[in-house]
């Protein structure tokens, strides 16, 4: 019980803009102030199937409503494809704090979770603690395992079981704005290495008004895709803290050497990449490049309008000649609870939303997600024109595909949460806006922090 309530209060304490951000978009016919005694206060409720007789219903608990509009496309489909197996799915919008507590709340009491629901990457090994509450979905996963990228089943996997199938990929990739790269006599597909980086970002700043890129301070999305990058994270595969280990430090202190010593980097407007002081700040040109992941194009689109047809989305540089060029980050993996009465209904589902080639291709076109299924990246449904295109390029998967194997595993384990909040609260505003301790210092008073709760 004590350690069920530590993981507990590690859930309200930690609050992640990943993949989606905390929390849907408001409904229209103000549903947000309803309760329906579940997931919380509820944002948004879609239904589908209510007008097919006979339809089973499942339920499914998720913190942004794009998850739900994807869903839906998957449900109309489904109902469409297998008449003979109709669902009414009942999708829910809730608060992300709430559905994360209510969620374990439910599994660990042992009734009132849904049939389906979304976990956040980070708040993912509260779910894992002891007999996971979740349906292993080896048997849907494992027949498609050749064509995914296994990377991203194995971070909600506990004991050779997979518990989970995420959105995205979530390849860490660089976006240039190539009007400001042009301006500096810059060709973005020069720069092979972070050196190379360097130098354009030097040219950058002495020839336009911009800076290079910009440095989270209040995020983890400056740091902890160059240390996976680099082959390290914040635990080894043993869950053994090296949060302070000498690449981490050397990657802190590039960061920080990026702002102070080379002077081609701001530390970023609003303090992370999701803030409205940042997306005013790029939609004016601040800045010649950022590094996020490929679902960060939505944000784009929808907050850096003035950008569109000037940003070309490339790898990263790599940390030395033929070394990984991305990184997967973000996430939100979709379970199915062991409260179900139709687990094989529920899989079942899921599996066509997820692991099909058409419900891939769907990730792309509904969601704007770099889809898990590698096989459909250079496939002709995947190259049809939609608003991602026509913001950007058109040769977006091809540069995927030179990266698919460049990935590395991150390993999540029941204290992540806590290093994510040593990192956003303590290392970054300590070593990049306060600069009152080393990156040596920082890192190894926040993995001090992380291994005393461990014990």
């Amino acid at each position: 019980m004590k350690k069920f309530l530590m993981m507990l209060a590690i859930s309200l304490l930690f609050i992640v803009t990943a993949c989606g951000g905390n929390g849907g978009d408001e409904a229209s016919d103000g549903s947000s102030d309803a309760t329906d005694g579940g997931g919380g206060e509820l944002e948004e409720q879609v239904v589908v199937g209510d007008d097919i007789e006979g339809a089973t219903e499942l339920t499914f608990w998720n913190f942004q409503s794009l998850h739900s509009e994807f869903f839906e496309d998957a449900a109309i489909r489904w109902n469409e494809e297998n008449p003979d197996r109709p669902i009414k799915l009942v999708a829910q919008t809730y608060p992300f704090d709430q559905l994360h507590n209510n969620l374990l709340l439910s599994l660990q009491s042992g009734s009132g979770a849904p049939d389906l629901a979304d976990i956040e990457i980070s708040q993912f090994p509260n779910y894992l603690q002891g007999v996971p509450q979740l349906e292993p979905l080896n048997n849907i996963i494992e027949p498609e395992m050749d064509n995914l990228v296994q990377s991203r089943f194995e971070i909600y996997a506990k004991e050779g079981d997979y518990y989970a199938i995420d959105y995205h990929v979530g390849a860490t990739m660089m976006y240039y704005n190539v009007e400001i790269m042009e301006e500096a006599g810059v060709d973005i597909d020069t720069i092979d290495t972070w050196d190379d980086y360097i130098e354009a970002g030097k040219q950058v700043v002495a020839n336009t008004d911009a800076t290079m890129t910009t440095v989270e301070t209040d995020e983890h999305f400056s740091f902890w895709p160059l240390i996976s990058q680099r082959g390290s994270d914040y635990f080894d595969e043993n869950h053994d803290v090296i949060l302070d280990n000498e690449i981490n430090i050397d990657t802190l202190q590039f960061l920080h050497d990026l702002v102070y010593e080379h002077e081609i980097a701001e530390l970023t407007p609003g303090g992370f990449h999701h803030a409205e002081d940042y997306f005013g700040f790029m939609n004016d040109g601040g800045a010649a490049s950022l590094m996020m992941p490929m679902w960060y194009m939505g944000r784009f689109i929808d907050s850096m309008e003035d950008l569109k047809g000037k940003i070309q989305i490339r790898p990263l540089p790599a940390w030395e000649e033929g070394g990984n060029r991305s990184a997967g980050m973000g996430g939100t993996g979709t379970v199915v609870t062991n409260q179900t009465e139709n687990a094989e209904l529920a899989k079942d589902f899921l599996a066509f939303a997820k692991l099909t080639e058409e419900g891939n291709v769907k990730l792309w076109e509904v969601l704007g997600f770099d889809p898990l299924r590698h096989d459909v990246w250079d496939s002709e449904e995947m190259r049809k024109e939609n608003r991602f295109y026509e913001y950007f390029h058109d040769d977006i998967f091809d540069i995927l595909l030179e990266i698919r194997d460049d990935i590395n595993d991150l390993n999540i384990t029941e204290q992540t949460p806590n290093a994510q909040q040593e990192i956003h609260t303590q290392v970054m505003h300590s070593v990049l806006r306060d600069q009152s301790r080393t990156p040596e210092e920082a890192l190894h008073d926040a993995a001090e922090a992380v291994r005393a709760r461990m014990y």
